[in-house]
């Protein structure tokens, strides 16, 4: 039986409704051999967390441009570990100063990538540290 690949949910939380980054990484993770799903824009972190749960994904990759990062991340993270699903990692990225970081990384996310973040960078970080849950 072969190795189960990787599963990246890639969500845009809140009114943001920019994705084309959201879009490119969802690619870039297609091409690096990650199973990839795109939930589009406008989630929820009920929706997040639910998508994440029934998809069984091992890493939720969230893109936020719009300034809520501080409220949206650290709410999906709490949902997946209220359903018991907190073995999924969470990350973020978008436009997050860097004096913000520390408190989301002290919510439960587990990296964060600011703009100049290559695709690599990205994709190098995620095959170093998240194995495909069993």
């Amino acid at each position: 039986m072969a190795d189960r690949k990787l599963r990246i949910l890639v969500a845009k939380p809140g009114l943001d409704g920019h994705d084309r980054g959201a879009k490119v990484l969802a690619r870039a993770f297609r091409d690096a051999g990650f199973e990839t799903i795109y939930t589009g824009c406008h989630q929820t972190p009920e929706q997040i967390a639910g998508t994440a749960i029934q998809e069984d994904v091992d890493v939720v990759g969230l893109s936020c441009l719009s300034g809520a990062h501080n409220y949206l991340y650290p709410e999906v993270v709490r949902l997946l570990k209220e359903k018991g699903a907190d073995d999924i990692t969470v990350i973020g990225g978008g436009i997050i100063p860097d004096q913000d970081i520390p408190k989301l990384q002290a919510a439960g996310i587990k990296a964060i990538f600011t703009p100049g973040a290559t695709l690599d960078s990205i994709i190098d970080w995620i095959n170093q540290n998240i194995t495909p849950r069993e």
